[in-house]
């Protein structure tokens, strides 16, 4: 099964709508917030700078991005029209966000002329990252900077003993929603050859006790194995009932090491 991630539209309005509210979901839990709050701390807002995101889903991160970046421009932008659209209606959009629909291997931009350009969660779900890195590059002015947040989603778990149900479904989607699990290994050498130089490269934890934001896991695992016969629709539904349990008992425990790597391009000689 193709990453469907990659094409989001594909999918349907039903999947388009299960993303949006799933990237709200988890951008409002504490620990993501903390993290993207830690990266964006960490960057320099300049008087009419330009700040894009790519792959910009519902447009949490651009939101929070906008917010500080109140001196300059925040774009938003993402392949699937149905997610920009989504994005476009949210009632929080601060006034200096703008949205568009644009691919992030061919953007719209002209060649060195973003300041800040953010790939949150969108690396490991595209087949080439070389390609959207180049096409970053491309855009970035000499001196900008490109942060990329990605989960290392071959160690994400959601399990508390050895067999878990719950960690059955995080270990099929990793398997059947990502497209490369493995990305955060790969990330410097193709950060390197795209002539990037390395500020930061350090693991934040994403801790999953409260809320839905685990349920993305168990919710789009558990339906695909009803999908393809593995289980019955009864054993899917009794997934999502035991993980408001451990909610309620104080056991649910989910951990997702998110990579954040800040890296800047060679200031313009002179």
């Amino acid at each position: 099964m193709a990453d469907p991630f990659q094409d989001v539209d594909a999918a349907g309005e039903a999947f388009i709508e299960t993303v949006a509210k799933a990237l709200e979901t988890r951008a409002a839990e504490p620990s993501t917030q903390r993290i993207i709050d830690g990266y964006l701390a960490e960057l320099t807002y300049a008087d009419g700078a330009l700040h894009l995101e790519i792959g910009a889903g519902s447009g949490a991160v651009a939101r929070r991005l906008a917010r500080r970046a109140s001196n300059g421009q925040v774009v938003a932008s993402d392949p699937s029209p149905g997610l920009i659209a989504f994005a476009k209606a949210h009632p929080d959009n601060p006034p200096n966000l703008t949205f568009e629909v644009a691919d992030g291997a061919n953007l719209p931009q002209a060649n060195d002329t973003v300041d800040t350009l953010v790939l949150h969660t969108v690396l490991s779900h595209v087949p080439d990252p070389a390609i959207l890195l180049a096409e970053a590059t491309r855009v970035l002015r000499p001196g900008g900077t490109l942060v990329v947040c990605d989960a290392d989603f071959e160690k994400a778990s959601i399990g508390n003993d050895f067999a878990d149900p719950l960690n059955a479904c995080a270990q099929y989607f990793a398997e059947h929603f990502v497209t490369d699990k493995f990305l955060v290994g790969k990330l410097r050498p193709l950060l390197a050859e795209s002539g990037l130089t390395l500020d930061t490269f350090r693991i934040d934890n994403r801790l999953i006790t409260e809320g839905a934001g685990g349920l993305t896991f168990v919710g789009m695992g558990g339906n695909l194995m009803v999908q393809r016969g593995l289980i019955g629709q009864d054993l899917a539904d009794a997934l999502i009932v035991e993980y408001h349990r451990r909610i309620d008992a104080g056991t649910l425990y989910g951990l997702v090491p998110m990579i954040v790597a800040i890296a800047r391009m060679q200031p313009a000689k002179g």
